[in-house]
């Protein structure tokens, strides 16, 4: 393996997404994930400089699709961010895999919260549009083809604006998640941790096959959001 992660390791397979990889793991992933993406995916911040303003401004309920949810932890937090400040948004959370989609499913209710099984081209095919679409950690798992599939889905599909958050391809990342991960054990966490971070994009990268009017942003320290806006 190239240790300093020139290239981008496009042909690694996470175990998760096997068809046949071991469904208790794969449930204890998805849980371990709430505990992942809240101390390192940057959505803190996100949430703050890009989500809550608008939220504030608004009169009415915000609608928010989160696309690739996985278990669902990302919009259950974003939720109670919002509620806690007494701000209405409505979240919609999406995933193909219909082992997330169950997992997700099986989470307490929560008026305002929703999540289902389908592609963004379901949804394009509906007529739907939110006033935010997000996805985390989802462009590192796509092909070129379906990369650009979701990039304009998401454009059709956002009124406002279009975050797509994901890990920035560096050793010193790997190396920190290689000895962070350790403690998370009966998932698949760590193993697959390792495979995003090396398919992941650098900066100059994810720039190079954005489309025109997507722009990248630094996030959090390992992170980069895929940013397009109406504005």
């Amino acid at each position: 393996m190239d240790l300093l992660l020139r290239r981008r390791a496009a042909w690694a397979v996470e175990i998760m997404d096997l068809p046949d990889c071991d469904p208790q793991a794969l449930d204890n992933t998805y849980r371990q994930f709430a505990v992942i993406n809240r101390m390192l995916s940057g959505w803190r911040r996100l949430y703050v400089r890009e989500l809550r303003p608008f939220l504030a401004g608004s009169s009415r309920p915000v609608t928010l699709l989160d696309v690739g949810s996985g278990g669902g932890d990302l919009p259950t937090l974003l939720w109670r961010w919002a509620a806690r400040d007494h701000l209405a948004l409505h979240i919609t959370g999406i995933d193909p895999d219909p082992r997330a989609a169950a997992f997700a499913r099986r989470r307490p209710d929560v008026p305002g919260l929703t999540f289902r099984q389908a592609h963004s081209a379901d949804l394009v095919s509906e007529g739907r549009q939110y006033d935010f679409v997000i996805s985390n950690h989802v462009l590192h798992h796509l092909a070129e083809a379906q990369l650009q599939e979701l990039l304009a889905h998401s454009q059709v599909l956002a009124e406002k604006a279009v975050l797509h958050n994901d890990l920035r391809r560096s050793p010193v990342a790997y190396a920190l998640f290689s000895a962070a991960a350790l403690p998370f054990r009966h998932s698949f966490i760590r193993a697959d941790g390792l495979t995003s971070i090396r398919r992941s994009y650098s900066r100059r990268e994810l720039a190079a096959v954005a489309p025109p009017g997507w722009v990248v942003r630094p996030s959090s320290a390992f992170h980069q959001v895929l940013a397009f806006s109406r504005d």
